[in-house]
């Protein structure tokens, strides 16, 4: 379910040869949204959730980005102010990828200038398929398709049940209830601010009926 899959390991290391990264701790504010997006971001480790808020202070989630993605990169190269926020779940280890950068790495390797392009259409597609799922889709499939995005290679999604609520629209009570049904089920195990998926095919089959 990742649209990153399918990309080539470490295809965007490349941004990290010739800069050192910038370490932040857990709950290290990256980004703010409505701002200059000067940079984008390779994550070389830890976690990463970005996120929409609202006026009256309501947030969604967007996104959790692990160890290897790329984030921020949207609002970077249509040169508008970001259209979200970015924030350290964990420690991490970033490379801020300016201007001058990438032009370096393009030309160096026009073949990663293809993979960006190709990176940037997955992102369209990965928002346009969550408009879909909000508007015609039931809490239960909406629910299962948010943890098969965002579970890491260990099967692990770090949010609350809130995190899930505000990104799939719906009520913190039918999120509870969803996950609750798929804990008694054995599909998922429940901790703190953690979701671990233990059985993936029962949420695969679920997500293509």
């Amino acid at each position: 379910m990742n649209h990153e899959l399918d990309f080539l390991a470490g295809i965007w290391e490349a941004f990290a040869r010739s800069r050192p990264p910038v370490r932040c701790s857990a709950g290290y504010l990256i980004y703010l949204q409505d701002t200059e997006a000067t940079c984008f971001y390779y994550l070389k480790s830890g976690q990463v959730k970005s996120f929409l808020q609202s006026e009256d202070g309501g947030s969604r989630v967007l996104n959790i980005y692990h160890a290897g993605s790329l984030f921020g990169e949207a609002s970077f190269f249509d040169e508008l102010p970001r259209v979200s926020s970015a924030v350290a779940l964990s420690p991490c280890e970033i490379v801020p990828i300016d201007r001058e950068l990438v032009s370096q790495e393009f030309a160096r390797n026009p073949e990663l200038a293809l993979a960006m392009m190709k990176y940037l259409a997955r992102t369209v597609r990965l928002l346009s398929g969550q408009v879909d799922q909000m508007a015609f889709r039931p809490a239960r499939w909406r629910v299962a398709n948010y943890l098969l995005t965002l579970a890491g290679r260990g099967g692990t999604v770090i949010c609350t049940q809130d995190d899930i609520a505000a990104a799939v629209s719906a009520s913190r009570v039918t999120v509870s209830r969803v996950l609750n049904e798929f804990a008694q089920k054995g599909w998922v195990e429940l901790g703190y601010r953690a979701i671990r998926l233990a059985e993936l095919e029962p949420l695969k089959k679920l997500c293509q009926s």
